[in-house]
């Protein structure tokens, strides 16, 4: 939703896709440490080479996790805790934007914040008039500053066990900015809004469906060359702005996106056509970053029985 927002102020002439966070964002990125500009598209392709949230930052116990579901952030504080860490140096790059693509939350926390900044609103009102209200998604909301929300009932309950093996269940948090709770049935109002151009006129549509390649006009390489895809573009980027691809076995390529918080996976998948869509959320009691296999084997089952 962040991405769409971002495309959507594109479309108004707001915000040039291809101009540097530095512009309009000028002393967020410390220049000693980020020499190279970071476009706006970087961001949202996952090609910034930007820190991961907290970078550094020693993991959290379980325990830790569980006693901090309550905890709220906003942009700046997740921004300048991430890249003015006290007691440790700062992080940089990670590799130079536009020339691998890397899953990054953090991209997505500075385009929230990059949102407020050109509107002059929340990312929760901005959410809300530009998506939530035009689409009819009555059963989603985002999270409000400082204020933990419990989902209302009836609800998927999610649990993670405490380091004494104790489940709690941990519906009520706090989160982020970007939180939000929502259903099955809105997740594909919102999938079926998005594909069908209810929110993006063409040419900003098909930024959804166009992952980053190099100047040989191949698809970049995945940081790793683990992760995204599968066969022979194992490895290669599947990100694009917003979106990941996921190709079927057939051929067939799905767009889409997964979501977590603890306690909780989803994800929401389509062809761009609307031909097939499947939509899934599941509670989990591990901890344990991985959707449990009866919601992958359902997923698969809509997209290929």
């Amino acid at each position: 939703m962040e991405a769409v927002i971002i495309l959507q102020l594109s479309d108004e002439g707001r915000v040039d896709l291809d101009q540097s966070v530095q512009h309009y964002l000028p002393g967020l990125l410390p220049e000693d440490r980020f020499k190279e500009t970071v476009t706006v598209r970087q961001l949202l392709n996952h090609t910034s080479g930007l820190p991961q949230d907290f970078e550094g930052a020693p993991p959290a116990s379980q325990d830790e996790v569980i006693d901090g579901r309550f905890d709220s952030l906003s942009f700046d504080q997740i921004i300048r805790q991430t890249l003015y860490p006290e007691g440790r140096p700062g992080p940089g790059p990670r590799f130079s934007p536009g020339t691998r693509q890397e899953y990054n939350s953090f991209g997505y926390r500075i385009a929230g914040e990059l949102i407020e900044s050109l509107t002059g609103h929340s990312l929760h009102d901005e959410v809300t008039r530009r998506i939530l209200k035009p689409l009819g998604m009555r059963d989603t909301a985002t999270s409000l500053p400082g204020r933990a929300t419990p989902v209302p009932r009836p609800y998927l309950p999610g649990y993670l066990p405490r380091s004494n093996g104790l489940l709690v269940d941990v519906n009520e948090q706090g989160g982020l900015p970007s939180s939000m709770t929502s259903t099955t049935a809105d997740l594909d109002r919102f999938i079926t809004g998005l594909f069908s151009g209810r929110l993006l006129r063409p040419a900003q549509q098909a930024e959804l469906f166009t992952v980053p390649r190099g100047s040989d006009g191949k698809p970049l390489p995945y940081a790793d060359s683990a992760n995204c895809n599968v066969g022979p573009a194992k490895g290669t980027a599947c990100y694009s702005a917003g979106l990941m691809s996921f190709p079927l076995p057939d051929g067939t390529l799905l767009w889409g996106k997964t979501g977590s918080d603890i306690g909780y996976k989803s994800g929401v998948f389509a062809t761009p056509d609307l031909n097939r869509r499947a939509v899934y959320a599941a509670g989990t009691s591990s901890a344990q970053d991985r959707v449990p296999a009866i919601a992958q084997r359902l997923a698969l089952a809509a997209f290929t029985g």
